[in-house]
């Protein structure tokens, strides 16, 4: 792991404590790092003489102890959520920056400070009081995920072609059927994949299985003579790369979109998360139960998975709308 010589050493154990031991990913790591930076940058400088005007950027916060963090209130912390709903910009030196960030990513920045304050008071027992506790998240305003229709995936499927059709294929065929995430397919080791079912790793680390139908089989069978021709950098590795290398997450977005123009489908609206939600919302369709989704997609909450029970009360709404007896109107009849 980076040494991350930029943040305190109290930070550092923190963000050790949470790759090694609670074997959080490469990317949530990465978030936390930069959320409780920024954060302790702006309490240095509330608390010092730096004029107001200085950048956070340019505040070092290396020297800050225990006794700087205990000393923080949650009157502090609030200066600090106000900041970034008002003052925040991403590109401060644009002509006409916006300014202010969105709710979404002030939760995640506070997710950031209670996973830090748990960790000082609860794990490591070297604070009494928790500044955070109590705080409520930003409301975000929920929205539908969206998914492509059983026609549109025919065609996403449909549309796959080039040197790379049968390895293309095969992925977009995992994401359809399994529902799994862009991370957790370029993980895929060929001793993951067994007759009727895969071995996944989630965040976290955590391993489940997902199975898949026929289809998405011969889909593999199909691509998997053309594998073994391959000797790859990692030859554990069940999708290889031009050069050689596994797959990256960013070559899996590239075929994604690829797919998804050739098959004349919206490519700004779409995405390989997209494909997630599309299996995620034809698995309820279909009548699996939302706790059995919940357990292949790997959701930790079963209140992440229920947002698609809303789309499929969605479908079957228009499903009844769009028969024609529910035009007629009855209500005169003598």
């Amino acid at each position: 792991m980076r040494r991350y010589d930029d943040v305190p050493l109290i930070v550092r154990d923190f963000l050790i404590y949470h790759e090694n031991i609670k074997g959080q990913s490469a990317l949530t790591i990465s978030e936390y790092h930069l959320d409780l930076r920024m954060f302790l940058r702006f309490m240095k400088l509330m608390r010092s003489d730096m004029p107001i005007h200085t950048r956070l950027d340019d505040i070092d916060i290396k020297d800050i102890d225990l006794a700087f963090i205990r000393n923080i209130t949650t009157s502090d912390v609030f200066d600090f959520l106000s900041y970034l709903a008002n003052d925040r910009t991403a590109n401060p030196d644009a002509a006409s920056p916006d300014y202010g960030i969105s709710p979404a990513s002030r939760a995640r920045k506070l997710s950031a400070l209670k996973s830090f304050y748990k960790y000082l008071t609860v794990r490591t027992k070297q604070l009494a009081e928790n500044p955070v506790a109590d705080l409520e998240y930003p409301k975000l305003r929920k929205s539908l995920p969206k998914y492509l229709t059983l026609e549109q995936s025919a065609a996403l499927l449909s549309a796959v072609s080039g040197q790379n059709e049968k390895r293309d294929y095969a992925i977009l065929m995992l994401f359809l059927n399994c529902g799994i995430r862009r991370s957790e397919l370029v993980g895929l080791n060929l001793t993951d994949v067994y007759e009727d079912r895969i071995r996944v790793v989630g965040k976290g680390n955590k391993e489940r299985i997902v199975y898949f139908g026929s289809a998405c089989r011969k889909a593999i069978d199909a691509y998997l003579p053309e594998r073994n021709k391959k000797v790859l950098t990692d030859n554990r590795a069940l999708f290889g790369s031009r050069n050689g290398n596994r797959i990256s997450t960013d070559a899996v977005h590239s075929l994604v979109k690829k797919a998804l123009l050739k098959a004349g489908l919206d490519a700004t609206q779409f995405s390989a998360h997209k494909l997630r939600h599309t299996a995620a919302t034809m698995m309820l369709s279909g009548g699996v139960d939302v706790k059995t989704v919940q357990e292949v997609l790997g959701h930790e909450n079963l209140n992440t998975t229920q947002i698609y029970t809303h789309i499929e009360s969605t479908e079957l709404k228009l499903a009844a709308e769009a028969n024609p007896l529910s035009k007629l109107d009855f209500s005169d009849r003598d």
